[in-house]
Order: C-alpha cells, then sequence, then structure tokens
C-alpha cells in the first residue's frame, strides 16, 4: 500500500529522495573490488596502479628477439641462471651486452648468448675461442709476411697451421661425442640418491656426510662460485670447453674463486645441506645448457 499511495502522492524527485532515504539502514554486499593494474612482466612492482609497462619493442635487444644465438629475458630470471641454461659465464654474458649492472635485467630484454665474431672480408675471427683464421694476403704480399702492428691492447694473432689437404667430410658425432676428451669422474665417493629426471631432477643426487670433499668431474675453469641461484645453495659451475659445464650443489663451504682453473679431482668445495632437505650433492651436467644424464658420461662403479 505504501509503495502505490507514495507513487500517486509523491512527485517523482520526493519519491527518489525517500527510496534513497530508506536504503541507508539496508546493508548492500558488494564484491570485492581487485585492481590487477597491467602486469605482464615488468621490472615495476607487479600489479601496482597506475605502473606503465615497457614496450618490448623498445627494450635492449629486441631486434634479435628468437634469432639463435640470443636469449629473452624470463620472469624470475638472474644473469647466474641464464648462463647456467644456455652454457655460458654470466661474466661473459654480461660483457657481450655491455651491462655496467649485472643485476638490472628486464623481462623482454633480448640478450647475446653466444660469443660474438668480428668477420672480416676473408676470415672469421672468434673473439672466445682463440681460433683465427689466417686472411688472404694481397698480390705482392708473400703469405708469412708479418701482419702490420696491432693497435695497442690487441691480443697478438694466433699461430695457424698449414690447411690439410681437402678430404671427406668427417662423420657427424654422437650427442655425447667430446666428453671421452674430458674424461669425467664421479664428484663423490657417496651413494646415488636420485637419478637424473628431465622434468623433476637435472642431475644425480649423491648422498655423504658434512664436510665429505667435493670434486672436480673433469678440467675447467670456475664460472660461477657462490649462493645467488635459488635452490642450488651455496653451488660451484665449471666450464669445461665450449660444450660442457658442470654445477655441484648444496655445499657448506667453496674452495674455489671464479675465473680460477681447476683440475681434474682437485676439491673444490665441502658437502653440505644448504638449500636442500638433507646433506647432499646436486651434481649436473649441461651439454650447450641443456640437462643431459651423468651416468651417460661417468665412468662404472
Amino acid at each position: 500500500m505504501f509503495g502505490l499511495r507514495a507513487r500517486e502522492t509523491l512527485g517523482p524527485a520526493l519519491l527518489a529522495a525517500a527510496l534513497a532515504l530508506a536504503g541507508c539502514g539496508t546493508p548492500v554486499n558488494r564484491a570485492p573490488v581487485e585492481d590487477r593494474g597491467t602486469f605482464a612482466g615488468t621490472s615495476g612492482a607487479p600489479g601496482a596502479p597506475g605502473v606503465e609497462l615497457p614496450d618490448p619493442k623498445s627494450l635492449p635487444g629486441a631486434e634479435n628477439a628468437g634469432k639463435p644465438g640470443y636469449y629473452t629475458v624470463r620472469a624470475g630470471d638472474t644473469l647466474i641462471r641464464i648462463g647456467l641454461e644456455t652454457g655460458q659465464s654470466w661474466k661473459d654474458i654480461a660483457r657481450w651486452n655491455n651491462l655496467e649492472n649485472a643485476n638490472l635485467i628486464e623481462v623482454g630484454q633480448v640478450l647475446r648468448v653466444v660469443a660474438p665474431t668480428v668477420t672480416t672480408a676473408a676470415s672469421t675471427v672468434a673473439s672466445d675461442t682463440g681460433v683465427v683464421t689466417r686472411p688472404i694476403a694481397p698480390q705482392g704480399v708473400a703469405a708469412g709476411a708479418a701482419p702490420s702492428a696491432a693497435k695497442p691492447g690487441a691480443s697478438a694473432p694466433v699461430p695457424v697451421a698449414s690447411a690439410p689437404a681437402p678430404g671427406p667430410a668427417p662423420a657427424t658425432p654422437p650427442a655425447a661425442a667430446g666428453s671421452e676428451d674430458l674424461n669425467f669422474i664421479w664428484p663423490s665417493s657417496g651413494t646415488l640418491l636420485a637419478g637424473f629426471d628431465e622434468a623433476r631432477n637435472k642431475g644425480l643426487d649423491i648422498s655423504g656426510k658434512a664436510g665429505d670433499p667435493v670434486l672436480a668431474a673433469a678440467d675447467g675453469r670456475v664460472v660461477y662460485a657462490g649462493a645467488g641461484l635459488r635452490g642450488y645453495g651455496n653451488l660451484v659451475i665449471l666450464k669445461h670447453n665450449n660444450t660442457y659445464l658442470t654445477a655441484y650443489a648444496h655445499n657448506q663451504a667453496l674452495l674455489v674463486k671464479e675465473d680460477q682453473n681447476v683440475r681434474r679431482g682437485q676439491k673444490i668445495a665441502e658437502m653440505g645441506s644448504t638449500d636442500a632437505d638433507r646433506v647432499k650433492l646436486h651434481f649436473e651436467i649441461r651439454r650447450q645448457g641443456k640437462p643431459v644424464d651423468p651416468a651417460r658420461y661417468l665412468p662404472s662403479r
């Protein structure tokens, strides 16, 4: 009755005012408001209101996205992890990309992850392999003539042996070829706790006691020694050649430093339980950055 009489006796404006006052005493359940921002991979605060995302095309190296030898930074990446995933030293990656601060990389940024090369009219010089092809001598210059003086700071040319007579092309080596020259050894004498599983365990877990020696599996150079990679604890990464890396995780103490050369069987760390559920060594072999089953490369025991 009230609603009918109100329509008959009150004007539209008074009716609206009456309904508004009547609604003030009744609680209204409203859906919560969630501001998700515009997060799609930015170095700013994810989801923060008003954060403007960088245009992926404006990020450093964007023109090289998808090309061989380049890596597009993903959420959670660090140079250490990128180095492990690509089989390179994080310092080399920083140098190849002229990064003044190795901690400042952005999602979507494209990084060079292979050594740059300098191409001349007659030769290609691989800057990090130490291999230099002798350029073709111009007419009137003996092939063995001394080159002109190098610029200050430039490295001396590497002598190159005479090219052998052309022969049949060698057969493509198998996936594990090259490991024979490295002659890997077991990095610990403990028993095997867990084997390789590409999805869940990218290496071998080996048992032991805190302080047990961790040995270099082959000659190499330390490209990382620290605790900056989540899930690995105190970690040592060795680079053995342009193909193979090995990683030694969860140590209680590291006995080597970055850029140090080590020999096969040298003690490089002491076993521990950092970032792990028990004392153990997690050992990985990576071929061009991809984890491979170490059992295929280690001697049987």
